[in-house]
């Protein structure tokens, strides 16, 4: 039996409202069996270092807070259960049940990852069956169903649940394919990107708010470019039934040395305006509470 203490970490405030925070990519403790062969330092970059604790403030607003301590790199809750890298595997699958690769598991970034960066595998061996589906069960599942069990106890107490999954991005990776504008004569990156699946997996009117208000702290704001949301925002959602799942990504550089994991000064900057970000969320869920009780 998995003890889910060590997997990840739950907290709820006194009184919750029905929203519900988690951060799938910031675990940062290395199972004894991950085996990978690529250098550390390489390995770390792949996590949203420091995202648990700049959205720590969530209980503190009425909000509960799931993290995971595994690494993304060890397997990854933002994927689905069958999105099995085949290139991976020391023979034919024999897990319980049919693989279904995606495109992101063809280049090498699926469920157990193959490629830490392009050019640079993780390993220097093929990976079995039974070994991926003791991760997934060790791993996966014990947090996915925490995650689902957040969102139906919420949904059940108020007839509504907000979801709110946490993210950063690569600086590199911040710039959206429609121009947000230019700095100099180059492309403006994004602070921010919101995903919300081109407004199928939460209402667009709470995503606009968001973004309206991010801007209002000063920060480039960019809606479902790049980014639109992967599994645990596609997976929990169903907004004409009162389910909302938001995907956040904020720009690594704005609070850290990508280069070196360290925070910069402007991290507790951040912090603060992510806490405010924070706030307008529960203010936004409690109104709506209130136009229901209305009704």
């Amino acid at each position: 039996m998995t003890d889910t203490k060590k997997i990840l970490s739950l907290s709820k405030p006194q009184t919750p409202l029905p929203l519900v925070f988690d951060s799938p990519h910031s675990g940062t403790r290395y199972p004894d069996d991950f085996g990978y062969a690529c250098d550390f330092k390489i390995l770390e970059a792949a996590e949203d270092k420091h995202v648990d604790d700049l959205f720590a403030a969530a209980t503190a607003h009425g909000a509960t807070f799931l993290a995971a301590h595994f690494p993304r790199s060890y397997i990854d809750p933002n994927r689905a259960a069958t999105d099995i890298d085949t290139e991976l595997l020391d023979e034919d699958w024999t897990g319980p049940f049919k693989i279904n690769p995606s495109s992101r598991a063809h280049a090498g970034i699926g469920l157990i990852r193959r490629l830490v960066k392009p050019g640079i595998p993780v390993y220097n061996r093929a990976l079995s069956s039974e070994e991926i589906v003791a991760r997934i069960e060790k791993c996966y599942r014990p947090y996915h169903s925490a995650l689902e069990k957040l969102i139906k106890e919420a949904h059940y107490n108020f007839g509504q649940v907000w979801h709110i999954n946490c993210h950063s991005m690569p600086a590199a990776s911040a710039y959206p394919k429609r121009s947000i504008g230019l700095v100099g004569n180059k492309a403006k990156p994004a602070d921010f990107v919101l995903g919300d699946r081109d407004g199928t997996s939460c209402s667009h009117s709470f995503t606009l708010e968001l973004r309206d208000f991010i801007k209002t702290l000063g920060y480039t704001v960019s809606v479902n470019d790049p980014f639109k949301g992967v599994e645990l925002v596609a997976k929990y959602s169903a907004p004409a039934q009162g389910y909302h799942s938001l995907q956040i990504e904020i720009n690594k550089s704005l609070y850290m040395n990508e280069e070196t994991g360290e925070k910069t000064k402007n991290y507790s900057v951040l912090k603060g305006d992510v806490e405010k970000v924070i706030h307008f969320c529960s203010t936004f869920v409690e109104s709506k509470l209130v136009n229901l009780a209305a009704d």
